[in-house]
């Protein structure tokens, strides 16, 4: 998203938080996306907590809400897959419901909505690329085949590696962040573990994680 938001939409206060997380409270689950997507024609990829579940191969805590990764470019084909829901656009604090073209193009993450009840089913978060090449929307620099940042559950659920999930969470590190990391990080591959080494000093330069990397590294 650009520095300056589009016009228009609603803004969220402090007040409506709790109001929002209970239009969550339906949110499906990675195997309910899975079934939904099946046969779709792009890459896609379930992303934050729930990929690094995934990736643990059992659900180790709560989840607010579920997100998944798609290319920008070919968002158009999400949107014929649901088409009976509707897609508000979030940046800066605001909703803008039914989003617009303009608006989708100015900003990147979009809420599957359904019209009946006002429930938030599925965060999807529209992705630079360039063509079948992911970028990294924290350092356009990094830049790699789907086929490298997407891995797969036993029973075949697409989920972003977690070298690439935990350099997201590593810009604000949340309680749950944090906790992600502990977690994750005694499964992870020495070589998963030099890479997000490598990520974290060159996107978030010393960070306290890499603290931790280098005293597992020597255990």
């Amino acid at each position: 998203m650009g520095e300056q938001p589009p016009d228009g939409g609603v803004e969220v206060s402090p007040d409506d938080i709790e109001a929002l997380d209970a239009r969550w409270a339906a949110c499906w689950t990675p195997h309910e996306v899975a079934r939904r997507l099946a046969g779709i024609a792009l890459p896609w990829y379930v992303a934050a907590g729930w990929a690094l579940d995934l990736f643990r191969g059992t659900q180790t805590r709560t989840h607010h809400d579920i997100e998944i990764g798609v290319p920008a470019g070919r968002f158009a084909t999400v949107r014929e897959r649901f088409a009976e829901f509707a897609f508000d656009a979030v940046g800066a604090g605001r909703i803008w419901e039914a989003a617009s073209p303009e608006v989708l193009s100015a900003t990147r993450q979009t809420w599957l909505r359904e019209p009946a009840t006002g429930q938030y089913l599925l965060d999807v978060m529209r992705e630079p690329h360039d063509g079948e090449v992911w970028i990294c929307r924290r350092d356009p620099t990094i830049r790699l085949p789907y086929a490298e940042i997407i891995r797969h559950s036993p029973d075949r659920i697409p989920y972003l590696i977690p070298e690439m999930v935990l350099l997201f969470k590593a810009k604000d590190v949340r309680p749950k962040d944090q906790a992600d990391f502990d977690g994750v990080l005694p499964l992870l591959t020495g070589v998963q573990r030099e890479t997000l080494t490598r990520l974290l000093r060159r996107v978030h330069p010393g960070h306290a994680w890499l603290t931790a990397l280098r005293m597992d590294e020597n255990r």
